[in-house]
């Protein structure tokens, strides 16, 4: 129950925070989250690994959806050196994973820190 809660709210508060605040501001709601609801480190790495995740994979297929593959599909060309939208923007999502699951494993080594002292 727990890891859901975290992944709903790391998720809404990631989708906020991304329309104001630059993109590493996954991170610091991961931390938060992670560091206020007591998860073992493994489950707080993928709760933040899977919210930001689904949430900028999300917002990429929306986007490239948007725009009928236009610009993922130049940016493919550059970047992966071959035509595809899809794989790009998995490649997006597997960063924004990695940096929300930073945060979280950050926040929940913080969480046991203070529980221990």
């Amino acid at each position: 129950m727990k890891f859901l809660i975290s992944f709903i709210l790391i998720l809404l508060l990631s989708l906020g925070a991304q329309i104001y605040l630059p993109f590493w501001s996954v991170a610091i709601v991961a931390f938060v989250v992670s560091a206020l609801i007591p998860q073992t480190p493994w489950k707080a790495l993928l709760c933040g690994f899977a919210a930001v995740f689904v949430l900028w994979a999300g917002l990429a297929l929306y986007l490239d959806e948007a725009n009928d593959h236009l610009l993922a599909n130049r940016i493919s060309l550059l970047v992966l050196k071959m035509s595809s939208p899809l794989l790009l923007i998995a490649v997006t999502g597997f960063v924004g994973g990695l940096v929300g699951a930073m945060g979280a494993l950050s926040g929940s080594f913080l969480h046991r820190q203070r529980t221990a002292a």
